[in-house]
């Protein structure tokens, strides 16, 4: 694991349409490993490794995470949010927020526009708190507010990455763990005929749009998203909703709401995970998609998969994955990358 740079992708701040900042990191660390970088209309970070007349391989990993805008500043100094993806609001009460003020950045904490504990009167209590109700305190008046912070401005979580156990906690695990397997597996490939392009692409959590505009402009002849996936192997979690089990290796998907994987792909990729001794598991996600439903369907469309990263507590500031099974990830990908065009993902008639 280089924590170094995971700890830089996922403390950098970038929500959707807002990916500045961490596409400047992914640069930093694209730039030696590609023959062309670039950046497209949307923001997209593009990478192009050259081949020697094998397949066109796309990667797609997302940069935003979730987070929300400002929309709303009143009087006494207290901000409103839009949701910039999905959130479930009864795990952001009383949690910390990064407000990215024209002024400068300001540490605020949410709250729900509701009663103190202390005043609620008996039956008030458990009631889940809606987004809509949500409020951020930055702790300082009206006019101060206003003169550092206007509508449209970025509000991130406020969480750093840490080692637990043998795993990694943090916030925007989902995707900045999808980027860095992607740089790592790039770093560590070894030769090959395809033509490699690392797309660090922008929107996916209002939509898929970054992929969506890439694939149609790149055209790839096999596409390879890079995302988290659901880890349910935890207490509640009922034993055919697991999904995915941390520590169990890279999860190949073979359904999602956005796409279904073709066959063939999905075939080669487990026969190279059973041929180099890499911990694969097969993932079924009833709900949820990745930037694969985008290349799946670009132009005339392509053979495409989902890698993921098994990850318990998906959308909360405190996200799970396993060392090992991130290191699986990487390393699946790279002799992936290695082998691609020795196979043929046609459908026959």
């Amino acid at each position: 694991m280089n924590m170094d740079l995971l700890k830089r992708l996922c403390e950098t701040p970038g929500i959707a349409g807002h990916e500045d900042a961490v596409r400047a990191v992914v640069a930093e660390e694209l730039r030696p490993l590609v023959d062309e970088l670039r950046v497209d209309t949307l923001g997209n970070l593009i990478g192009t490794k050259r081949g020697a007349g094998g397949p066109r391989v796309m990667i797609a990993a997302h940069m935003d995470e979730i987070g929300f805008l400002v929309k709303h500043v009143d009087d006494r100094g207290f901000l409103r949010l839009q949701p910039v993806g999905g959130f479930d609001a009864r795990v952001l009460i009383a949690q910390r927020v990064l407000v990215h003020g024209v002024g400068g950045v300001l540490r605020g904490v949410v709250q729900p526009a509701a009663k103190p504990i202390h005043l609620l009167e008996p039956g008030e209590a458990g009631k889940s708190p809606k987004l809509d109700e949500l409020f951020v305190d930055v702790g300082l008046g009206g006019d101060a507010v206003r003169a550092a912070v206007e509508v449209g401005d970025m509000v991130t979580l406020d969480r750093t990455t840490e080692p637990v156990g043998d795993a990694v906690v943090s916030k925007a695990l989902d995707d900045r763990l999808g980027v860095y397997v992607m740089i790592e597996a790039v770093r560590a490939m070894g030769g090959g005929t395809a033509e490699v392009v690392a797309v660090a692409t922008t929107q996916e959590e209002v939509g898929l749009r970054g992929a969506q505009t890439a694939a149609y402009a790149l055209e790839p002849d096999i596409a390879v998203a890079l995302d988290v996936t659901l880890a349910g192997d935890v207490p509640g979690g009922a034993g055919e909703q697991t999904v995915t089990r941390l520590g169990d290796g890279v999860a190949i998907k073979v359904f999602d709401s956005s796409h279904l994987a073709n066959p063939k792909l999905l075939r080669h990729l487990r026969d190279l995970a059973h041929h180099h001794g890499i911990a694969c598991q097969l993932e079924v996600l009833p709900r949820g998609g990745t930037d694969a439903g985008a290349m799946q369907r670009a132009r005339a469309g392509a053979p495409a998969i989902t890698l993921s990263i098994p990850t318990r507590y998906v959308h909360t500031v405190n996200e799970m994955a396993s060392t090992a099974d991130i290191d699986a990830t990487v390393a699946l990908l790279a002799r992936f990358l290695e082998d691609a065009g020795s196979r043929d993902y046609a459908y026959q008639v």
